[in-house]
């Protein structure tokens, strides 16, 4: 995990970097749908670090979990539409997430300005050390013999991780029961203990666990390996092409937020994501940088929201 500030993220800078600020008056507040710790808290608070280096900007981190990540959406949803309240997107969970039955509480294509995406988090699947399963085949194995199946953490109801679990099952015809936790941290803390079976997780939060032998990577769940981990397999090359999602994170403003305050967001935001050291830093935990145009970032939304709908629908039709 990276060491940033833990609530506020202030650098000092000159004098005349305090007038190159994004948004001048007041700290920018990032709402965050997970804990502190978390990696995708971890990860923003590096690239707003960054940006404070960069211009000057003060930003606060607003951690507020609950709800499948709708909590947070909510928050922002009903902020002022001046640049000065943003939200961590993760594009997959509140695609799904956004009714609660037959309440609508946001649509995550109306309610919100795209500001960009930020990277992406191909997700491994993780099982504890003291786990028999040392590949896919063996941990599916595992789930066909073991009574009642397998059992499989994730961060949220409807996040990737979620879906993933469900799309194993359902491709390989084995029953496993899926435990939703608020956020990595206690989802990790039951895995390392065997509390549950597996985990499709980011490489930023397992990795530490693997480093000291806790947990054992099986397969990633991109289409290609990652860079930081080239010795393992893909989803596919372990014989389940189907099983593929990743996580795809971004940064989003208010609907109505003014086209002029959207583009200065976008730009240090990018430039912040594509700094050198930061690349770095999040290629060394398995996460890919991906920014891009607020265009861009909704039409990846939309599409996104498309893909997740029909993934759903096969997974509940056991397709």
């Amino acid at each position: 995990m990276w060491r940033v500030p833990a609530v506020a993220i202030v650098a000092v800078v000159a004098a005349h970097a305090a007038c190159a600020q994004v948004l001048p008056g007041r700290p920018i507040t990032v709402v965050v749908p997970f804990p502190p710790g978390a990696s995708a808290d971890a990860i923003m608070r590096l690239i707003t670090h960054k940006i404070t280096e960069n211009t000057g900007q003060q930003f606060v981190i607003d951690n507020r979990t609950g709800g499948a990540a709708s909590v947070s959406a909510i928050a922002v949803k009903q902020a002022p539409p001046d640049g000065h309240t943003l939200l961590e997107l993760v594009v997959g969970t509140h695609a799904q997430n956004q009714k609660v039955g037959s309440e609508v509480l946001y649509d995550v294509r109306r309610d919100f300005e795209p500001i960009t995406q930020l990277w992406n988090f191909p997700l491994t699947l993780a099982v504890p050390a003291s786990s028999p399963a040392r590949s896919v085949a063996e941990l599916v194995a595992l789930g066909k013999s073991k009574p009642g199946g397998l059992s499989y953490a994730s961060t949220a109801v409807n996040s990737a991780g979620h879906l993933l679990g469900a799309m194993l099952s359902a491709a390989s015809a084995t029953p496993m029961v899926h435990i939703p936790y608020r956020g990595a941290p206690p989802a990790l803390t039951d895995l390392v203990a065997g509390r549950v079976d597996f985990y499709f997780a980011s490489y930023a939060s397992v990795g530490p666990f693997v480093a000291a032998g806790t947990l054992r990577m099986l397969a990633v769940s991109s289409a290609h390996r990652l860079k930081a981990l080239p010795d393992l397999p893909t989803m596919g090359e372990a014989g389940y092409p189907s099983v593929e999602l990743g996580a795809r994170w971004g940064v989003v403003a208010p609907a109505k937020t003014p086209p002029d305050v959207i583009r200065k967001l976008n730009e240090a935001f990018v430039a912040a994501a594509n700094d050198p050291d930061v690349v770095r830093r999040m290629e060394e935990q398995g996460v890919e940088i991906a920014t891009n145009s607020p265009e861009q970032f909704k039409a990846l939304i939309e599409a996104e929201v498309e893909q997740l709908e029909r993934a759903v629908k096969s997974v509940e039709s056991g397709k």
